[in-house]
């Protein structure tokens, strides 16, 4: 159902691909929009390896949850590890796409763990991580992206 990386050489193992959802900051998620139009858009996320899992957090209003509740099919696409080589023309860099479904996650106390374990990423202390979510922790929409499939690589040579 999903294609193979046309330049198998290009192709990094699924370790790697893990390694790079687990350390890159942002990435883009595109659903599909409205009239058709593919919508996409940088976000902040927690990649939960165990669970086969990406989180984000939004609103239940906006254009990307009204994209996903029509159509739940998502790509996810993270790109690092850019480096400059003084050969090369160009810098190279490493990415992954992750193909799964979406959905709005329900309030509940393990929604809340996981919004904590998101702000972990991001917050550089514990104490910061909890005061934000005591203030706005309960308007906080997350979502779940369950993966499907998910493929990396990595630009090698000119």
């Amino acid at each position: 159902m999903f294609r193979d990386i046309r330049k198998k050489k290009n192709q990094i193992s699924t370790e790697a691909a893990e390694q790079l959802l687990r350390e890159a900051r942002r990435g883009i998620l595109a659903v599909n929009g409205r009239e058709g139009y593919p919508y996409a858009i940088p976000i902040n996320y927690y990649y939960d390896r165990e669970a086969q899992k990406i989180y984000f957090h939004g609103a239940r209003a906006d254009h990307k949850a009204e994209a996903i509740r029509a159509c739940d099919k998502v790509c996810f696409t993270v790109c690092g590890g850019e480096t400059i080589r003084e050969e090369a023309w160009a810098p190279y860099l490493r990415s992954v796409v992750v193909f799964g479904r979406c959905r709005l996650l329900e309030q509940s106390p393990e929604t809340m763990a996981l919004l904590k374990r998101f702000a972990m990423k991001y917050y550089p202390e514990e104490q910061l991580a909890d005061e934000e979510i005591r203030q706005d922790g309960a308007a906080a929409q997350l979502f779940e992206i369950e993966i499907h499939h998910l493929s990396g690589k990595e630009v090698q040579e000119k």
